[in-house]
């Protein structure tokens, strides 16, 4: 039903924070690429380096210097750069990739009872093809969170134990995203 389910094969998605670790991400079992680092002078060659090594690639679009979250810089991406998808925490920006071709993953920060009801009714207007919610090390939350939509979970955020790892999927992620390069 949701297309970013058949891309998930290694349920540690490499989270690359630091260019310094775009070649452990590279060498990893990860098989997607969550890329919150570049610019708009190296982020093309940066994805065709994951593209190349048969992997997919995420872009967090509000972390690429130079590039706008907003309706034009998508727009820049997808037809300049061509990643797999963005991250946003932006809901506006994901029916704007979905409509240039991208896969789009709604970032969420999970803060209080609230922000989980609120987070839940925004995309159940806009379906983001996946969730990514934040702290990742929150089981029963992402359990609730599971029950409450269709959308595919991915956790992400403090997670630095293979043991949350674990916990994160039991609960009904479908995977976790890790900037520490010892999990990937």
């Amino acid at each position: 039903m949701y297309p970013i389910v058949d891309l998930v094969e290694h349920q540690t998605i490499a989270a690359v924070q630091k260019l310094d670790d775009l070649d452990l991400a590279l060498d990893s079992n990860a098989n997607v690429i969550f890329l919150l680092v570049g610019s708009i002078f190296n982020v093309a060659d940066l994805v065709s380096q994951i593209k190349a090594k048969k992997k997919y690639v995420f872009l967090h679009m509000d972390f690429i210097e130079g590039i706008a979250a907003d309706r034009t810089g998508v727009a820049y991406v997808a037809q300049e750069v061509r990643p797999t998808g963005i991250i946003t925490t932006k809901s506006n920006l994901i029916r704007i990739a979905k409509e240039a071709g991208l896969m789009a993953i709604q970032r969420m920060f999970l803060i209080d009872r609230g922000a989980v009801q609120r987070g839940i009714k925004s995309v159940e207007q806009i379906q983001p093809d996946a969730i990514e919610v934040m702290p990742g090390i929150m089981p029963r939350i992402i359990r609730e969170m599971a029950d409450m939509t269709p959308l595919p979970i991915i956790a992400g955020g403090l997670v630095g134990y293979q043991e949350e790892i674990d916990e994160a999927l039991e609960a009904g992620a479908l995977a976790v995203s890790v900037g520490s390069s010892h999990l990937w």
